[in-house]
């Protein structure tokens, strides 16, 4: 394992605990953070819903936001968008782009303020001064962080240079047209918010360096390199002046603080290129490390890496989760990081010391040229793995014809395919669990004081084949001043989508504004190109829709002379022709962890695909379900969206079990807000119509009906107080 230092932990200091050692706890009854609290536990301990009346759980009211595409303003397709609730206001994403107040009894609007360009696709940080005269909303759009007054929507004009800060400056190799903002909200500590960000996957993509800004003034008060820097802690598991060219391990999920120890908790990304890293050799700090960093300082107190050397884009893409476990008869407070390999590490929150021991086991060798794979990857003794760690033939998808069947056992078993940990292959690999996880964003909550965790987990394999390629020169138009589509998807686009003849018939389906809307603006993980002239977009359309052999090529990255480099396909998922996957169901569940004793309680299926479920299947699982996360309530309550079957569930934390659920006229997303005004309790979810799967597998939702949908026991049978 890699703690502190490459096989052993350092502490370099910590802040002083109350008395009897054990951190004051906040009431977690307010949402006035993104993931609820600070320490992002996705808890509340409001308990007026139960699991006794929770079937009584009637529509409150609800906000429409609707899909947008127009040109150059953004969508609002792709959101995963979870509100933030102060004092019976609602922070919302809403209509026009526009970050809009809503009164949270009733979805009354009280003001909203219109953004140009890319939006804040998650959510929103609020900070409020110590006498309550200063409050403030801040968010990232277009690569700058802004801050508006949180009472009347107005900028705050003296944040930054006329309320916004610049995310580019002082980043390396991040031109005007690069994006940076991630899609994940900082975190507000004190008088500081605390930023990750999202530099893209590109082989010329900027360090994912960390970052703190003071929230009145947008002064940046201190910096974390990520890629380390000529004498500074881990710049000897890199190659000489690595920052200079690689980029990545950037933290773009969830960031969690301890506050009365003022330690912040930063799950990292991997390095860029993520497949193949000859021009990157040694363990890579601090790629796909859990860093723990003094937050009022940004000083290292402790790292924990993963995975050395990622081949595998094994992203640290849940965040932290913070929660006080019994152990060998003691209380320690302990942190949790779920991972896309399905292991769940559990470490000492102050010392980054695992509770339960961690092995180096060998791994398989990478058998690419020039490739040098790490020798050992960490295995944990407990908790057991919350996801499926291998696929082979006889783990085929039952759902499937005769003839799919043996199509698909003829494509695994051309694979290599030595378990967890395969290196990507040029005669392609079986990477299981898939580059979407097991865990994803937002996918764990925690009951903090009971030592529990509930888990929403994904088994999606997926295979790469590496391509040698020679970087040219980049050419982006013909000599004769056409632009050239091949050349262009080839420098922009096909380092992340690859192989792109399963995508065809949706570009086709989108029309040419459309497509160019979405290139312009950015989808999900994809950055926007605001800087492409209409020709250049139209060229690339064009190549997609009439040249899919030539777009098959993936890119071959910075011109380097006489240097060859492999590239492989991200999310290549290994389905069937009837678009389910390969592997036999559950595609995804609800795991919990009692992280008292280390073991897992229970699992259940979350969700259904609709192709099966109208056959009279149930119990397999959403398919993809990767952008939702689970709130977890004292009342004994797990609430958790399934866009696959534009369902919103409560589960009963005891069992797992279904003891509520509402079907909602589009797909239901991010992680749902749970809040009190008045002495009644709400819950309100986000629904979007971002996925353009195919209806067998996703049930569409209506573009009309994107927004927000609020839950409450009714007025006149809800108990009075929690």
């Amino acid at each position: 394992m890699l703690v502190g230092t490459l096989g052993s932990a350092v502490v370099l200091g910590w802040i002083t605990l109350a008395a009897d050692g054990v951190a004051p706890r906040a009431a977690y009854t307010t949402w006035s953070h993104y993931g609820g609290s600070a320490d992002s536990a996705q808890y509340s301990a409001l308990a007026q819903i139960d699991r006794a009346n929770v079937r009584g759980l009637v529509l409150a009211w609800s906000y429409a936001a609707p899909r947008r595409s127009t040109p150059g303003r953004g969508l609002l397709s792709n959101l995963a968008f979870s509100p933030l609730v102060v004092d019976g206001t609602m922070y919302v994403l809403g209509q026009q782009n526009a970050i809009v107040a809503l009164d949270a009894a009733t979805g009354a609007g009280r003001w909203s303020r219109p953004l140009e360009g890319r939006p804040p696709m998650r959510g929103l940080s609020y900070w409020a001064s110590a006498d309550g005269h200063d409050r403030r909303l801040l968010f990232s759009a277009d690569n700058f962080l802004h801050a508006l007054d949180a009472g009347t929507g107005e900028p705050i004009a003296s944040f930054g240079a006329g309320g916004r800060v610049d995310l580019r400056e002082g980043i390396p190799r991040a031109p005007a047209g690069r994006n940076i903002q991630s899609q994940t909200p900082g975190l507000v500590f004190e008088n500081l918010i605390l930023m990750g960000s999202n530099p893209t996957e590109d082989h010329d993509a900027p360090p994912g360096d960390i970052r703190a800004f003071d929230v009145v003034t947008g002064k940046l008060v201190w910096t974390f390199h990520t890629i380390p820097r000529a004498g500074e802690y881990g710049y000897d598991t890199w190659p000489e002046e690595a920052w200079t060219r690689i980029g990545g391990a950037n933290a773009w999920a969830e960031i969690a603080v301890d506050e009365a120890r003022a330690i912040a908790y930063f799950p990292l990304g991997s390095p860029t290129y993520d497949f193949y890293g000859a021009d990157r050799k040694g363990a890579n700090l601090f790629g796909n490390c859990l860093v723990a960093l003094d937050a009022r300082t940004g000083k290292r107190l402790w790292h924990f890496q993963t995975v050395h050397h990622d081949l595998w884009d094994y992203d640290l893409a849940t965040g932290p989760k913070l929660l006080t476990v019994e152990h060998e008869g003691k209380r320690v407070d302990a942190v949790a990081q779920a991972t896309k390999f399905g292991f769940l590490y559990v470490l000492n929150r102050e010392t980054g010391e695992p509770l339960w021991p961690i092995e180096e086991r060998p791994v398989p060798a990478s058998d690419v040229p020039g490739e040098s794979a790490w020798p050992t990857q960490p295995f944990p003794s407990k908790p057991p793995p919350f996801s499926r760690q291998a696929f082979t033939a006889s783990d085929l998808n039952p759902h499937l014809d005769e003839g799919d069947r043996a199509r698909l056992e003829r494509f695994v078993h051309g694979l290599r395919n030595e378990g967890l940990f395969t290196p990507p292959s040029v005669r392609g690999s079986m990477q299981m669990p898939g580059q979407f996880g097991a865990a994803n964003w937002g996918a764990a909550s925690v009951d903090p004081l009971a030592g529990l965790l509930y888990l929403r987990s994904v088994d999606l394999p997926t295979s790469n084949t590496l391509r040698e390629i020679t970087p040219r020169p980049s050419t982006p138009t013909r000599t004769s001043g056409t632009p050239d589509g091949r050349q262009m998807y080839r420098r922009l686009c096909a380092a992340c989508h690859g192989m792109v003849e399963t995508r065809l018939r949706t570009v086709a389906a989108l029309g040419r504004d459309q497509f160019a809307a979405t290139v312009r603006s950015g989808r999900s993980n994809m950055p926007p190109f605001p800087q492409l002239t209409d020709g250049e977009i139209t060229s690339i359309f064009n190549h997609l829709v009439n040249a899919p052999e030539a777009a098959a090529a993936p890119a071959a990255g910075p011109y380097v002379e006489g240097q060859t480099r492999y590239v492989g396909q991200f999310a290549n998922l290994i389905l069937g022709d009837n678009s389910l996957p390969a592997i036999k169901p559950p595609w995804s569940e609800l795991v919990a962890y009692d992280l008292n004793e280390g073991t897992i309680r229970w699992r259940v299926p979350f969700g259904n695909v609709p192709v099966l479920s109208a056959r009279g299947t149930t119990g397999t699982g959403s398919f993809r379900a990767h952008r939702n996360g689970p709130v977890t309530t004292a009342g004994g309550l797990i609430f958790l969206a399934s866009g696959g079957d534009a369902t919103v569930r409560a589960h009963d934390t005891r069992t797992g079990d279904v003891l509520w659920e509402h079907v909602l006229p589009a797909n239901p997303d991010g992680i749902p807000a749970v809040y009190e005004v008045g002495g009644r309790q709400f819950v309100a979810f986000f629904a979007g119509t971002e996925r353009d799967y195919p209806e067998t597998v996703w049930k569409p939702g209506d573009p009309a009906a994107q927004g927000y949908y609020v839950f409450a026991l009714p007025a006149a049978t809800a108990p009075a107080g929690n």
